[in-house]
């Protein structure tokens, strides 16, 4: 019954904000244009279009808001009006009663306001879908002044979340069991990921900690800022970090007249994504232009400032090889590494044609290259890469759904600082440098380096392993003699060979090196 008034409630703020007309609007049939006006009857739309579609994601819940979110970074895909009002839920949600906040901080703490902070701002300067933000100052272990930012979460979040969460997993269920793209499409293991990381959004003690890792991560990069997270002043619902100072990066013409060399900011952040994802398997995935600043300070001047994390994705060296290997693939055009990939990783079934898939995604990607991102039409290469994967039944991988919304949020982000950046080119030299990481001495000293523990933990106990096993033989046993003595050649041999073999391994992957940096890239 819940889902069905939830569904309900979703229904009446449709009609109420008249977003049945941006949809029955747009068709020309006249059955449609009658119950268009049957509709409107009695309602006021005097609001623009963009104004009455933020106003009613607002009203629907958090969920919502985050689907605006992603939206209002595709503006190649979105009408400019619309873009222009679903940007203000990037931090402009309407802030819930500070009274409730300064309550909420003093139930997480057990203490007055006054015994935790130095000073607090009653008014927050930004508030989003899950929680909002207020400057504080605070006195640290040693004793120092601090200004930092207090992020609080938003009172009664979990229910309304959760309601939400059931109607969508009751929808997947429909659509996988009544539509032919059902199994394919996986929309309940969707729903599923996406309830993950929802509900581990809801807890700000997490957040903090994926601050602290991506800090750690991006540490000596010197491309990107993270605020530290100040611990004693942490908890679930409470969470206090460094107050950081930046320009919000949608003000490209601010930005610009400070100074700021706008096409290397573009390629900057291509960069931090793609080291994000393939070097640490651990990236920011709540990337829209509300959580991201850029410093103008001069120690600092240019670099990002990243803001929120309470969304991360993370990989597994298998999804980071394996994507690496088709954004590789991708680069040099080889399009049959791509078709070949595919099918290898059983993404599509193991009966697909080769030069039938490679075909396909030639046909999808090539004529995209070499562009700038102002002549691409991401529309028309999303829905003809739709086309292909129904066609070939591709299945949908519930765990890089983060990556495919961030890729989206930073295709969008690049297309609004420099539309003439040539994305491909950008990645290109880090995915090569990162290829030849893998395949090279590095990574054979790495995993040496990993298994080093075992190796020590077993070999003190060789000796004496052996020596028990001597001491179980009878004394008079020269045919055992004899065999042990031959299978010590043979090991001897076997060592040699193996020795040779490592030679002839770390030469032959200096020369595949070589060959890679004159031929493959």
């Amino acid at each position: 019954m819940s889902r069905f008034f939830r569904g309900i409630s979703i229904v009446w703020v449709v009609l109420r904000y008249g977003l049945d007309e941006l949809v029955l609007s747009s068709f020309q049939h006249p059955w449609l244009r009658a119950l268009t006006r049957i509709i409107t009857i009695g309602r006021s739309l005097d609001a623009p279009r963009g104004q009455r579609l933020r106003e009613a994601l607002e009203s629907l819940g958090p969920i919502f808001v985050k689907f605006g979110q992603v939206l209002s970074t595709r503006r190649d895909l979105m009408p400019p009006d619309i873009a222009d009002e679903l940007a203000l839920l990037q931090d402009r949600v309407p802030p819930f009663d500070p009274d409730i906040a300064i309550a909420t901080i003093e139930r997480a703490f057990r203490r007055p306001l006054g015994e935790i902070f130095v000073s607090f701002e009653r008014e927050p300067v930004a508030s989003a879908s899950i929680a909002q933000v207020h400057f504080a100052v605070i006195r640290d272990r040693d004793g120092r002044e601090r200004d930092v930012a207090v992020k609080v979460l938003r009172p009664n979040m979990l229910p309304v979340i959760d309601k939400d969460l059931a109607l969508m997993r009751m929808m997947a269920g429909w659509v996988e069991s009544l539509s032919a793209d059902g199994k394919r499409l996986k929309p309940r293991e969707v729903v599923a990921e996406f309830d993950n990381y929802l509900h581990d959004e809801l807890d700000l003690v997490r957040e903090a900690a994926n601050a602290a890792q991506l800090r750690r991560n991006m540490e000596g990069l010197d491309l990107v800022l993270i605020p530290e997270i100040f611990w004693d002043f942490c908890h679930a619902d409470v969470a206090v970090m460094e107050r950081m100072n930046g320009v919000p990066i949608s003000q490209v013409d601010r930005l610009r007249a400070a100074g700021v060399d706008i096409p290397k900011l573009a390629r900057d952040g291509v960069t931090i994504f793609f080291t994000q994802v393939f070097r640490d398997g651990f990236f920011h995935a709540d990337m829209h232009p509300g959580n991201i600043q850029v410093s103008l300070d001069g120690s600092s001047f240019g670099r990002y400032i990243s803001l929120d994390f309470g969304i991360v994705g993370t990989l597994t060296e298998f999804d980071k090889e394996y994507l690496a290997q088709n954004f590789t693939a991708f680069f040099r055009r080889d399009y049959k590494r791509v078709a070949e990939l595919h099918i290898e990783s059983g993404w599509v079934p193991a009966s697909t044609r080769v030069n039938e898939l490679e075909a396909a995604i030639r046909t999808v990607c090539e004529p995209y290259f070499d562009r700038p991102l102002k002549e691409i039409s991401l529309g028309m290469v999303l829905l003809r890469l739709f086309q292909t994967s129904r066609r070939f039944q591709v299945e949908i991988q519930p765990q890089l759904v983060l990556l495919q919304k961030t890729l989206l949020n930073i295709e969008g982000l690049g297309r609004q600082l420099d539309p003439d950046l040539d994305l491909w080119s950008t990645a290109k030299p880090f995915l090569e440098k990162w290829m030849l990481d893998q395949l090279g001495p590095q990574r054979l000293w790495r995993e040496l380096k990993a298994e080093a523990p075992h190796y020590a933990k077993i070999l003190p106990d060789l000796p004496r392993l052996l020596h028990d096993y001597l001491r179980q033989r009878p004394h008079d046993s020269r045919a055992d003699l004899q065999a042990l003595l031959a299978a010590q050649q043979r090991t001897n041999r076997l060592l040699q060979g193996i020795i040779y073999g490592a030679l002839g391994f770390v030469l032959g992957l200096l020369a595949m090196q070589l060959v890679v940096r004159v031929h493959l890239f």
